[in-house]
């Protein structure tokens, strides 16, 4: 079992009835600010999807979906999905949304291969969105003006909530550090991945890590991410490939780098075929979605989720993702979260 207990942690909220208010207040402030800050629609979203069609999130390739036959649909098998990666951007083009404004829903998900821990359930609740493009946007200037205005929408949620419940004093510096995965792996050659992550986040408290999935110097990659969504192979201004990657804030509690959203400019065509090219993919060009994309039928795009129990884990000083959403845990972790001040759901 994974675990940390943090010593003398204790519920800054005081009950769980004033948590359940914090978490309402969380959720209604912080996706009304991102849905503001980058001109977003909020849409309805589906929990299921058709087997089969590549409309599902790969995530890293091994994870299983839950997956079930339809009686209604002549016993087609249809798969709880990872994320909407894909979905959104389906449905940007039926709704023929214009370039500068897009979409956003409540994603519900079953992960039941995650290894449970602090920050991981079966169960996945995020605000996945998704904005059209021009294809001039595809930059990683466009990329970083974006990543500032979600960091706002997150700053703009904690200084209201300390309003609210002025025990939760705002941690987060005024701006956020951008680096990339070679620059990172270049100042800490001698660590892990997960560890630049916590030596660089520790010391700028809220970093975007550009170049997600691509291969670097060494051979390795900083962390797996499924090849026909994020861009990861087209290289950018600072002389890097990548047009993607993941917002990091330094956790207090638990005294780690903390990841509360993937996101990132879509692929292309050109740079969807490089992709399942590099990771012997190449048999999805035959699937639904990824034919519409290849044919060129889909908008340009930039999206992806952010963890609505992971924020408010992190506004609201958590220890554990339990505290926040209800899940199932191992009895051993509930035994040992409830010796250690730690509630879980």
């Amino acid at each position: 079992m994974s675990l940390y207990l943090p010593p003398r942690y204790r519920n800054l909220l005081g009950s769980v009835e004033q948590t359940e208010k914090a978490i309402k207040a969380v959720k209604d402030m912080f996706q009304d600010n991102l849905s503001a800050q980058l001109a977003l629609l909020r849409v309805t979203a589906p929990m299921t999807v058709l087997s089969g069609t590549g409309i599902n999130d790969d995530l890293n390739g091994v994870e299983r979906p839950v997956r079930f036959p339809v009686r209604s649909l002549d016993e087609q098998q249809a798969e709880i999905v990872h994320s909407l990666a894909k979905w959104k951007r389906l449905k940007l083009g039926e709704l023929g949304i214009t370039p500068g404004r897009g979409i956003y829903t409540d994603m519900n998900a079953l992960r039941p291969d995650e290894d449970l821990d602090n920050l991981h359930s079966i169960y996945v609740d995020q605000w996945d969105w998704e904005k059209v493009i021009r294809e001039e946007d595809r930059n990683l200037d466009f990329l970083k003006r974006t990543v500032r205005r979600i960091y706002e929408a997150v700053k703009v949620t904690e200084n209201k909530l300390y309003v609210e419940f002025p025990q939760l004093i705002p941690a987060l510096p005024d701006e956020i550090f951008f680096i990339h995965s070679e620059e990172l792996l270049q100042r800490y050659p001698g660590l892990s991945p997960k560890e630049r992550e916590n030596a660089i986040v520790k010391e700028h408290k809220a970093v975007f890590i550009i170049g997600i999935g691509g291969k670097l110097s060494d051979g390795s990659i900083h962390d797996g991410r499924a090849a026909d969504y994020d861009d990861w192979s087209t290289p950018n201004s600072d002389g890097y490939e990548g047009l993607n990657g993941d917002i990091l804030l330094w956790n207090p509690v638990l005294e780690s780098a903390f990841e509360i959203s993937s996101m990132g400019i879509r692929v292309n065509p050109e740079a969807m075929v490089r992709q399942l090219r590099e990771r012997g993919q190449e048999w999805k060009a035959d699937l639904y979605f990824h034919r519409r994309l290849i044919a060129g039928e889909l908008p340009q795009t930039i999206g992806g989720g952010i963890g609505q129990s992971r924020l408010c884990m992190y506004l609201l000083r958590k220890a554990h993702i339990g505290e926040i959403q209800s899940s199932i845990w191992p009895e051993a972790m509930r035994e040992a979260c409830h010796r250690a001040g730690i509630e879980l759901a």
